[in-house]
């Protein structure tokens, strides 16, 4: 929570010294990319693949530190030869990523700051696989600072560049591999005082790399499609400038609740279910999915309403400021609204995956992948001339239900770990209607306090009454559904990562 308050402030900061523009869009191009080949690299299919065959390990009493040592070896080898042909290949990748910004400004300024921020996907991709061991050993806070030493970071850099007088768009490319270091830094620390850092040596090939491998390799693929689904989100948005900038911001706002919860539950879960698929744990698996989705979905659920019914309220008050006007405010709330109607879908997609990685199963998600890129790509095309950038976003929802309907039937054919109990479907309806409850309430105290969200210096106060007046309608309602017990979330904490 610590580290979205500071990505908040963050984000906050870039809208005003940035707003939507030219510069804006380039920077969030090339941030873009090595961020994006990280999670194709480390956090997807390589974490996917590594983390339940080194939780295996560890529950067999086998030698995990070589097994450890020869991935971050092999990773660290592949990455170095990526980096350098990504830096070199840059304006190939930014036409890829946003052809629309060739014959502007924007694709020179994307191309610079390219090459100076590529170097983070080495930093960060190793920084993911330290951070799954960490994870593996129920080491989860360590790791868990990571994203709040990147906001420092990024707020002091740009806090230096006003008092300097810096260029912005550099200042905040240059930033990139800065947070890089830092990042990987920590976590080698935190590692190595724990005692399992994996140290560097020459890349070895062995049986287990080798099984790694062959597990990560659908993964792999998997991942590639997820980034196809971004990829194809940016082509649409990059004809119209502002765009690329508007989902950004969008996007960050969304993300705060899929950090907190969806990433944060099935980050956990993975090591949990091969471990005790492991040990035979039928009973446990299951209970620790059911809670985990339960606790997961009462928490976005009404997440995901209030980013609907509030979107331009939460974004006028947040970014509207400086270079970012009325009409960004209103182009990103649309966006907003759009990626809301997604965020159950993309938090159950966290809590459903890790059925198939603990099986060592990646073909499956594979498969299903393919046909949400060719949902989100055909949605995305095809719209784009009736309702302009927000087809992209709306692509991106329409896939990620598609994804969880798949994940969800091929589920059902596993054992009954992979099973929802009564308990979770008596409590989710109950949820809904909480929910809905609290969506009213929302919409009722927007127009009642429209004036003042309107009004520079009571604004924030309104926005803490509209989130505030939200939060106690659900919970009051969740209480008097049954949909929630002060009991359940207390449970759900202590089992969760911090």
């Amino acid at each position: 929570m610590v580290s979205r308050g500071a990505g908040f402030a963050r984000d906050v900061m870039m809208a005003s010294y940035l707003g939507a523009g030219p510069v804006a869009d380039a920077f969030n191009v090339a941030f873009s990319l090595p961020n994006m080949f990280r999670r194709f690299f480390a956090e997807g299919a390589f974490n996917q693949a590594f983390v339940p065959l080194y939780s295996k390990k560890l529950e067999g009493g086998e030698d995990a530190k070589v097994f450890a040592r020869d991935a971050f070896s092999g990773l660290a080898a592949v990455l170095v030869v990526f980096t350098l042909l990504g830096t070199f290949a840059m304006p190939w990748l930014v036409w890829a990523m946003a052809s629309g910004f060739v014959g502007d400004s924007r694709f020179d300024l994307a191309v610079e700051f390219g090459r100076i921020t590529f170097v983070y996907i080495f930093f960060i991709s190793l920084f993911a696989l330290l951070s799954g061991i960490l994870n593996a050993h129920g080491k989860f806070a360590e790791a868990g600072f990571v994203p709040v030493l990147m906001n420092l970071v990024f707020i002091a850099a740009m806090g230096l560049a006003v008092w300097q007088g810096w260029d912005m768009g550099l200042t905040l490319a240059w930033t990139v591999p800065v947070t890089g270091v830092a990042q990987l830094g920590w976590t080698w620390w935190a590692a190595a005082r724990a005692g399992f850092a994996p140290r560097l040596a020459r890349p070895r090939w062995s049986p287990d790399l080798k099984r790694l491998l062959i597990i990560a390799g659908p993964a792999l693929l998997a991942g590639g499609v997820v980034q196809i689904n971004l990829l194809v989100s940016r082509q649409v948005a990059s004809g119209t400038e502002g765009a690329i900038s508007w989902m950004s911001y969008a996007d960050r706002l969304y993300q705060l609740p899929l950090g907190v919860v969806g990433i944060a539950i099935g980050t956990a879960l993975l090591p949990e279910l091969s471990r005790r698929l492991r040990a035979g744990d039928t009973a446990g698996g299951r209970e620790a999915l059911n809670r985990g989705a339960e606790f997961a979905l009462a928490l976005t659920l009404p997440a995901a309403v209030a980013l609907v019914v509030i979107a331009m309220p939460l974004v006028q008050v947040l970014f509207q400021r400086g270079a970012f006007g009325p009409d960004d405010t209103a182009n990103t709330a649309l966006a907003l609204a759009a990626y809301g109607i997604g965020l159950p879908a993309f938090v159950l997609h966290k809590v459903l995956q890790p059925l198939f990685y603990a099986r060592e199963d990646s073909r499956s998600p594979f498969r299903y992948a393919l046909w949400s890129m060719a949902i989100n790509a055909g949605f995305a095309f095809a719209l784009l001339p009736y309702i302009g950038f927000i087809a992209a976003a709306l692509a991106t929802t329409v896939s990620a239900w598609i994804m969880v309907l798949q994940l969800w039937l091929g589920a059902r054919r596993m054992d009954e770990a992979a099973h929802f109990d009564a308990r979770f479907k008596s409590r989710l309806w109950r949820i809904l209607l909480a929910s809905a409850v609290m969506g009213g309430v929302l919409w009722g105290l927007t127009v009642a306090l429209g004036p003042a969200l309107d009004a520079a210096r009571w604004r924030w106060l309104a926005l803490g009454g509209l989130v505030t007046g939200g939060m106690i309608s659900y919970f009051v309602a969740a209480a008097l559904f049954g949909a929630l017990r002060l009991s359940d979330l207390r449970s759900a904490l202590r089992r969760s990562p911090r």
